[in-house]
């Protein structure tokens, strides 16, 4: 389906055409819109492809019951790859969905790639039918279409020269193979496969094989290809690289680069002219975060004589082993500032934690039922320092 728009000059609306075209039918449909009205078409909802895999690291088989239904999507669809930068592995793809890919200009796209061992991969998608990954990255090389490229390292399986001989597999298909992000496997108390968690020697080791690939990659082309995630420095203990070594920030939604570029806008941050009224914020972070967090919330103090308080909550839902804010639960949150939070006058909330609409936690309790549990007011604020510093500043 296509649509035309053209001005009527007389009328002053638009004439939209739309061309629908379906198993050989041609149907033309006119409609006229002054701008104010509904169009009156209603689109089908989009059905969602599924993963057919069960990979051994499944982070949606490792959550209980009781979250949102859509928590437990294990979607393996190249439309929402292209759209919202979903990872797909290309393991559940067939002819014509490459083809449409390939016609609709449908770039970049996000895939999981873990290793280019057939046989391990296979093994770690739990798929003996998958594909190899290598033929299927090559076809979208051959016809243009850019890929941004994840590996979940999963001690044992896929690091140390699996890792290495992966880096180079894809680097074949460089630029089209545009990134690779290495991200830690997540594990939650509920998994049930045994698996080993990235340890810091494991993180220490991932890392310097990347940062030697990094070395030849921007000697030759000024582009690192191969980024760590930021969980990973933070398990080794390591410094951040500079914040130009991330390029353009190709995989930042995936975790790598998102903390030294909060740290960077940290220290551009513009602070408001604050009112002398002394209003008692409350916030909260994930364990790993909190470090970074805090270092602002230390500046408002100093520099704004801003009354700001932050608590850093322990993931107690999913296990003390996930460490992100994203993941926090409502549950925990509620239970980690009870008793805290009366003390205050308002609660910010990073919309982080919340879902698209910004109404509900990860667990369905929603901003309503904390303001209710803990007796203080609740507002949301954007995670970046500017929002947050922006939110204060709104209530002072």
């Amino acid at each position: 389906m296509f649509y035309k728009d053209t001005c009527d000059t007389a009328s002053g609306t638009n004439e939209v055409v739309f061309t629908a075209r379906k198993k050989g039918s041609r149907k033309i449909v006119q409609l006229h819109s002054d701008h104010t009205e509904d169009l009156g078409l209603t689109l089908k909802p989009l059905v969602v492809k599924t993963c057919k895999n069960n990979c051994i690291f499944c982070f949606v088989k490792q959550l209980p019951r009781g979250l949102r239904k859509s928590l437990y999507i294990k979607d393996e669809d190249y439309r929402l790859s292209f759209l919202y930068g979903n990872y797909i592995t290309l393991s559940n793809m067939d002819a014509k969905d490459k083809k449409r890919i390939v016609e609709k200009r449908l770039s970049p796209l996000y895939i999981s790639v873990h290793t280019t061992n057939k046989t391990l991969r296979n093994k770690m998608l739990g798929n003996s039918r998958a594909p190899d990954i290598m033929k299927e990255l090559k076809f979208f090389a051959d016809h243009k279409i850019r890929m941004h490229i994840q590996v979940v390292l999963c001690p044992g399986f896929n690091d140390g020269k699996e890792l290495g001989h992966t880096i180079r597999d894809l680097y074949k298909y460089f630029p089209y193979t545009s990134s690779i992000a290495v991200v830690p496997v997540g594990l939650t108390k509920y998994r049930t496969v045994d698996l080993k968690p990235v340890e810091k020697d494991d993180a220490i080791k991932t890392i310097h094989i990347i940062e030697s690939f990094q070395k030849r990659f921007m000697k030759k082309h000024g582009d690192p290809f191969v980024y760590c995630s930021d969980e990973l420095y933070i398990k080794a203990g390591l410094p951040f690289p500079r914040i130009r070594n991330y390029g353009s920030f190709p995989q930042v939604e995936n975790g790598v680069g998102m903390v030294p570029l909060f740290n960077s806008q940290a220290r551009k941050v513009n602070f408001p002219d604050f009112m002398p009224k002394k209003v008692r914020f409350l916030t909260f972070t994930g364990t790993s975060f909190y470090p970074f967090l805090n270092k602002l919330i230390q500046k408002l103090r100093e520099k704004e004589d801003i009354t700001i308080e932050i608590i850093p909550i322990e993931n107690t839902f999913f296990g003390s082993s996930v460490t992100c804010a994203g993941l926090l639960t409502g549950r925990d949150i509620i239970k980690s500032l009870h008793g805290i939070a009366r003390e205050h006058d308002i609660l910010i909330v990073p919309d982080v934690v919340l879902n698209e609409d910004k109404t509900f936690l990860i667990d369905s309790v929603s901003l309503v039922d904390i303001e209710n549990a803990l007796g203080v007011k609740v507002v949301t604020t954007d995670s970046s320092p500017q929002g947050l510093v922006n939110t204060i500043s709104s209530y002072c």
